[in-house]
């Protein structure tokens, strides 16, 4: 075999064969892999040609029966999980759209929302309520030996959207259950997001592909430079600076843990908006769009800001299902308040059966409704400095925000908060650490570069890729593979929002 093929995919044996195509729950499939890109490859070829059949069924069930191999290779049996749900669901939905007593309706729909909470809730939260439940009463009940399934936080919200908006009689149902499992199942955004709406889904289901130049440069410029902010910058940012000091704080310096937080900053950004821009553009590839999940959000001068550029998906999502059917604002500034409250702590939940995630979101609810509360009485000038201060303690009080989120515990998190309140001026100590750690601090800085790069450049980058010619993208394409495996010392990484 060519020596570049061996060093990409190894040594082809029966066994290494055998392993494409069974679950392997220590190598989940991720974009980042070869084994992907090989799949991909194989896959999008066909997937053009059953888009040229008159009808849309041949690609529906192309595309739903890869999206299940695809869900398999990164959770296992799990996937049956995913197809009961999704019949379910299909058919409660269905019937709640023929339903014309409301009292039925709303039936319907609580005992979708019901099953599709009670599955979550096992799996993601069962042994949260149990070592709860043991620490209050003094009681052992064993733990239960639960496997969370990749991504079910993100298709149970998907699969809610879809019978909320045809309960609101926003939506009509699918014309089958294959475009239902179509919708829920697409396998791009399947297991990190972005939440993809069932109102601005389907519609695309039953249009024809219409994939045009620009469609495929943006595709491709979205692919690379997720591959590039997953790989080169997070991964190698958590592996070699960032993950040592969240295990140990106390083995470092209050200096290194500082850097550590604004390290994690940079590097669950690039992770996960890294994730999002490569699902965008495989889907774009597809001839699918899904909104963006991610705008700058650093840049934000205020925590409202913040999440509106943060996780869009889910930020949105939470607004239009949560906060307004709690009521919003329309009953009043205090159940305002409280609503935005309720609405955070119940984000920061959907990250992890953990009391550091329910502060998170804390924090972030709190900062939420102190903001609204002042709004209405102190109006800051608006000029360049004002800004300038807003996005600076914004930025901190999210990073402090991240170190909860991070932490493997509160024994943890405390202890750095406290090291870095121990910082000191010492110049040359600060210069001793950069330069023992260089190569990640030039690829943090090249990260936050990046993030805060003004638009105009961002568009003129884009601009210079599309008028390349096709082979030197695709050689830039191959560049970014290439990068990827070379900076790949411990292997590809789980992206951090698989355990959501």
């Amino acid at each position: 075999m060519p020596n570049w093929f061996t060093e990409i995919f190894g040594n082809v044996t029966m066994a290494t064969v055998e392993g494409w195509f069974t679950f392997n729950p220590k190598e989940p499939i991720l974009f980042n892999t070869a084994l992907f890109l090989g799949m991909f490859l194989i896959f999008y070829p066909i997937y053009i040609l059953t888009t040229k059949a008159k009808t849309f069924t041949f690609r529906n069930v192309y595309v739903f029966a890869f999206s299940l191999f695809f869900y398999y290779k990164s959770s296992g049996a799990y996937f049956v999980l995913l197809l009961f749900s999704g019949v379910v669901d299909y058919n409660l939905a269905k019937m709640l759209y023929n339903e014309t007593l409301q009292a039925y309706r709303k039936f319907y729909l609580v005992l979708s929302v019901i099953l599709n909470l009670s599955f979550l809730g096992y799996f993601k939260y069962t042994n949260f309520l149990i070592d709860n439940y043991n620490g209050i009463f003094d009681h052992n009940i064993p733990f239960h030996d639960i496997i969370l399934p990749v991504g079910i936080s993100f298709y149970t919200f998907q699969s809610m959207s879809y019978i909320i908006d045809i309960y609101r009689r926003e939506l009509q149902p699918t014309k089958n259950i294959l475009d239902y499992m179509f919708f829920v199942s697409f396998f791009p955004q399947l297991v990190a997001g972005p939440i993809v709406r069932a109102s601005e889904f389907i519609p695309q289901i039953y249009a024809k592909l219409n994939l045009t130049r620009e469609d495929v440069n943006r595709a491709l410029f979205l692919i690379i430079g997720g591959l590039i902010k997953k790989t080169f910058i997070s991964d190698y940012i958590s592996l070699n600076f960032v993950d040592r000091v969240f295990d140990s704080p106390n083995m470092y310096t209050p200096f290194e843990n500082l850097m550590a937080s604004y390290g994690y900053a940079i590097q669950i950004y690039c992770d996960f908006s890294g994730y999002s821009d490569m699902a965008i553009g495989i889907a774009l590839l597809m001839g699918f769009k899904l909104s963006v999940n991610f705008r700058t959000p650093y840049k934000s001068a205020s925590i409202t800001e913040f999440w509106r550029r943060w996780h869009i998906s889910l930020s949105t999502w939470l607004r239009d299902y949560l906060y307004i059917s709690l009521g919003g604002n329309r009953k009043g500034k205090v159940r305002m308040y409280v609503n935005l409250f309720l609405t955070m702590l119940l984000g920061g939940l959907w990250h992890g059966a953990s009391w550091k995630f329910v502060i998170w979101g804390v924090l972030h609810g709190l900062a939420l409704v102190v903001e609204r509360f002042f709004k209405d009485y102190i109006k800051l000038p608006k000029n360049k400095l004002t800004l300038f201060i807003s996005v600076i303690l914004t930025f901190h009080f999210v990073v402090f925000c991240w170190i909860f989120f991070r932490a493997k515990d509160f024994k943890t998190a405390f202890e750095l908060i406290n090291n870095i309140g121990q910082l000191q001026f010492h110049l040359n100590e600060w210069l001793t650490i950069i330069q023992g750690y260089q190569n990640v601090f030039i690829v943090m800085t090249i990260g936050f570069a990046w993030h805060f790069l003004p638009e105009k450049v961002v568009d003129f980058m884009k601009l210079c890729f599309d008028k390349m010619p096709i082979v030197v993208k695709a050689l830039v394409l191959a560049l970014a593979f290439w990068v990827v495996y070379a900076t790949s010392t411990s292997g590809p990484q789980p992206f951090i929002y698989f355990q959501f």
